[in-house]
């Protein structure tokens, strides 16, 4: 459960001139929200450990029309001696060029608690981030320079989801860029073509395949240790996250959407 997160929000992204600057978003609408469970393979077993909750709403943020994305997720009580995790991952986004204004996180895990925060600045091209790690006693400041089609995790995910594939053949790498842990990177996406998918609930999806390639760090090693599910469909809901952690395996799984702006054509009935 650990950094569920990371590799949840990490799903998929951008063509292959980092276009995902632009879009037009025809995927979701205010008043959306989705629901995982958070599985955690322990010998041979995989145990649902915690829930995920995204949602969509309108809001204004500095005299600004703007989107506000938000995803919380938590371990279930009788998994929080092993490891407790609190984690909450906030952004609001200008509706008209879609660009992020104010991203804010806060990771609690076990006895460690996380705060970053990036204030966007679109006309000076800068990034002011606020970072507190652990036992750190109070904020580190620090300026970046604001390169084209940087995204933070959250904004990258709802972007993504507007974007045409079916321009890429599979194997294709889709480059992305964004900013992580207080520092940008230009990773990307191999896309891995079609498949369906059944669910743990028994539902099947037709899906498109993605391997994002991972920032290495303490829970993921780099590489495309990641593998992610989404709808084939004006949805482009993600179904089914599965990677490897250093110690195992964790795997996100579709639960439940409402307020969807297109029908979930994707399910597979018969």
């Amino acid at each position: 459960m650990k950094h569920l997160f990371v590799f949840l929000l990490i799903w998929l992204c951008s063509n292959r001139a980092y276009s995902q600057c632009n879009i037009n978003n025809f995927s979701f609408q205010s008043g959306e929200t989705v629901t995982y469970h958070a599985y955690y393979n322990w010998h041979f077993l995989w145990l649902n450990a915690g829930i995920v909750h995204f949602k969509v709403e309108n809001k204004t943020y500095d005299d600004k029309d703007s989107w506000f994305f938000s995803a919380y997720g938590r371990t279930y009580s009788g998994y929080d001696h092993f490891m407790k995790v609190r984690d909450t991952f906030e952004v609001y986004v200008d509706k008209q060029d879609f660009n992020p204004l104010f991203f804010n996180r806060v990771t609690k895990e076990g006895s460690t608690e996380s705060h970053h925060k990036y204030y966007f600045n679109h006309n000076t091209n800068q990034i002011q981030t606020q970072i507190k790690r652990g036992e750190e006693s109070s904020f580190k400041d620090s300026t970046l320079q604001l390169q084209d089609c940087t995204n933070d995790l959250l904004t990258m995910v709802y972007k993504a989801r507007n974007l045409n594939f079916s321009q890429y053949e599979s194997g294709d790498k889709i480059p992305i860029r964004m900013i992580v842990d207080g520092k940008i990177h230009d990773l990307y996406i191999r896309y891995l073509g079609k498949e369906t998918v059944k669910n743990r609930d028994g539902r099947r999806f037709r899906c498109l395949k993605f391997s994002p390639l991972l920032v290495p760090g303490t829970i993921f090693e780099s590489g495309e240790d990641m593998t992610v599910w989404v709808t084939d469909d004006q949805c482009r809901i993600p179904i089914v996250v599965e990677a490897k952690v250093l110690i195992g395996s964790v795997k996100a799984v579709f639960v439940d959407v409402a307020g969807l702006r297109n029908e979930m054509s994707a399910e597979v009935f018969e």
